[in-house]
């Protein structure tokens, strides 16, 4: 008998509305990026504080054409260095390895799993050029800290937003301290449009590379008079979204704050009820964000105490049984991930004992845009 789940690790925020807009753009046969991509791109801009937007099909996409411009507009030398948080999403990872750049892990905290800014410090060298800034699970790393110790060094900041869209620090959209940020629509995330992405940057030099590097490597899309069909002028991938997926995501973000308090009021439930459960021992800790960040939360991670830690195995199925879906905190420690050892990313001394203590007893739960109360 299959098993039921009552309470997933995603929910569909899709509603009406949504379905509407989306049958408006089928209507019209304009399925390929286009005009409502463009007035999105504007939409996302204006909301989050940039100046320039450029929609593509993921948030991976988002951090490879970021990485990939930002290698060739700042000069950036094949095995330049680029530093990352051990605890990471594969492609916050991969664009760094494709652009031919060698990548420098760091630990994490283990307050709010982000990276550890005095190992990103002291990592710092002549060859590094890019940091990969990964805001976890809708918090804040504290850039603002980082940013004044790199002050005047020639390195470019990559903020990958897409776990934390409508995060902020210092009552300021996360995205607006680096050089690009990325952010993700996909079906799990703050808002959806399926798959679906985001770059933003307030440079215009960045923005038109952003534009050619998504779509073939030509000059289509810029702003310009003369123009002329076919005509490329760099590298470029294939990274443009769907028509309907701008629709959809336009849509969802005039409804961004409403999800995210729903999120936040489901996360403080759930954590009330489970300190007010008459078996609770501290069998976990949870995330803490600072003072000065307003959240916006992606799911509900957790630690496992280390008295408790040996249940580890024991509270996973036992959640799993009662219909409540688990997973990993984003991948653990990655170098401890297969692709680590086959692409030789691991160094010897490499000792990451924060990002391997999240991966041995992390876990999280779902956080839903519907209100925990009225849920089935």
């Amino acid at each position: 008998m299959k098993r039921r789940t009552i309470y997933p690790l995603l929910e569909n925020a899709f509603n009406k509305s949504d379905i509407k807009e989306a049958q408006k753009v089928i209507n019209t046969q304009q399925l390929t990026m286009s005009a409502i991509t463009s007035k999105f791109e504007k939409e996302f801009a204006k909301y989050f504080g940039s100046k320039y937007a450029v929609m593509v099909n993921s948030g991976s996409s988002a951090n490879l054409l970021s990485v990939f411009v930002a290698k060739y507009l700042h000069k950036i030398k094949n095995n330049d260095e680029a530093i990352i948080p051990s605890v990471c999403w594969s492609t916050s990872l991969w664009p760094i390895v494709q652009a031919g750049l060698k990548p420098v892990f760091v630990d994490v905290n283990l307050k709010n799993y982000n990276a550890s800014i005095d190992q990103i410090i002291s990592k710092i060298n002549q060859k590094t050029k890019l940091i990969m800034l990964v805001h976890v699970l809708g918090t804040s790393i504290d850039i603002l800290r980082l940013k004044k110790k790199i002050k005047g060094k020639k390195i470019v900041i990559i903020e990958d937003t897409c776990e934390s869209l409508g995060a902020k620090l210092n009552n300021k959209y996360l995205g607006n301290f680096g050089d690009f940020a990325s952010y993700s629509f996909y079906y799990s995330h703050q808002i959806t449009c399926g798959e679906g992405g985001m770059v933003t940057t307030n440079s215009k030099k960045n923005y038109n590379l952003l534009k050619i590097m998504r779509a073939h490597g030509w000059d289509r899309d810029l702003d310009k008079k003369n123009k002329k069909n076919f005509n490329f002028v760099n590298m470029g991938f294939n990274l443009r979204p769907l028509e309907v997926s701008a629709a959809i995501a336009s849509n969802q973000l005039k409804r961004l704050k409403s999800f995210a308090l729903a999120r936040d009021l489901n996360r403080q439930n759930i954590i009330k009820n489970l300190k007010h459960h008459k078996k609770w021992d501290n069998q976990f800790s949870f995330v803490e964000p600072e003072k000065n960040v307003s959240p916006s939360w992606f799911g509900l991670p957790m630690l496992i105490t280390k008295k408790y830690l040996r249940f580890k195995k024991k509270i996973i199925k036992n959640l799993n049984n009662k219909g409540i879906e688990t997973r990993p905190i984003i991948s653990g420690n990655f170098l401890n991930q297969k692709a680590a050892t086959i692409y030789k990313l691991k160094n010897k001394k490499d000792y990451f004992p924060n990002a391997d203590y999240i991966e041995k007893a992390g876990f999280f739960i779902g956080l839903h845009t519907k209100p925990t109360s009225k849920k089935k």
